[in-house]
């Protein structure tokens, strides 16, 4: 399919609205809210994966394989989008993102909870290194969206330390109050101005949606 078409337009955007809406939620709350940086490239994975089903996958389509399989050839081709994704997701290095928490009222925290997981615990600046625990990391932020993020320092990093050093934060994080970030109300606006346009978009061609997904689907 050449252009972007309105089935297109909707398939695009759509993932990216909600995960926009949803982001601008967590912005929002007064609590801090802890993830995991391969949960939270997962889920910007998903956000993106309207734009891969309605450009590269389309564009490169397996004619022969639609012929054999129909609309099942696209079951296939998500399932390989999925793949691919866990892998990148699998091979990024170890992070922990703090929405809600600037690296000044996390420091505090941070440094009460290595005190008693590595007594060797060593701070040089913004960096932090954990030899029991065999973690090294730097403490980022992220200003327009108000987080802090603990980013591994050099490949060799221990998995399982990462683990305590997050169960360890998650349950520090149930007692604290954050700030809630007005960036947040734009995610929002933004989010559901979009999924105002996808459904007006999708009402006001309904035969020309139907009949893009019936080409796209190769039926």
């Amino acid at each position: 399919m050449s252009g972007m078409d309105p089935l297109h337009l909707c398939i695009s955007l759509g993932p990216l609205a909600v995960y926009m809406v949803v982001l601008g939620f967590i912005n929002l709350s007064s609590r801090p809210f802890l993830t995991t940086g391969a949960r939270d490239l997962g889920a910007l994975g998903l956000a993106v994966s309207g734009f891969a089903v309605a450009g590269p996958m389309d564009l490169f389509f397996p004619e022969n394989a639609a012929v054999r399989l129909g609309g099942v050839a696209w079951l296939l081709l998500l399932a390989f989008y999925a793949l691919c994704l866990t892998l990148v997701v699998l091979l990024v290095r170890p992070r922990l993102v703090i929405y809600n928490t600037s690296p000044e009222q996390l420091r505090p925290m941070l440094a009460e909870i290595v005190a008693h997981l590595d007594p060797e615990h060593r701070w040089a600046g913004d960096s932090l290194a954990l030899p029991q625990l065999g973690v090294q990391l730097t403490v980022e932020s992220f200003g327009s969206l108000r987080n802090a993020q603990l980013v591994s320092a050099g490949a060799q990093q221990s998995y399982a330390g990462w683990r305590r050093l997050e169960v360890e934060l998650a349950n520090h994080l149930r007692d604290e109050k954050g700030s809630p970030n007005p960036y947040g109300v734009s995610l929002i606006l933004f989010g559901v101005l979009m999924v105002g346009m996808i459904t007006y978009v999708m009402y006001s061609n309904q035969e020309l949606v139907t009949k893009a997904l019936d080409e796209m689907l190769r039926m």
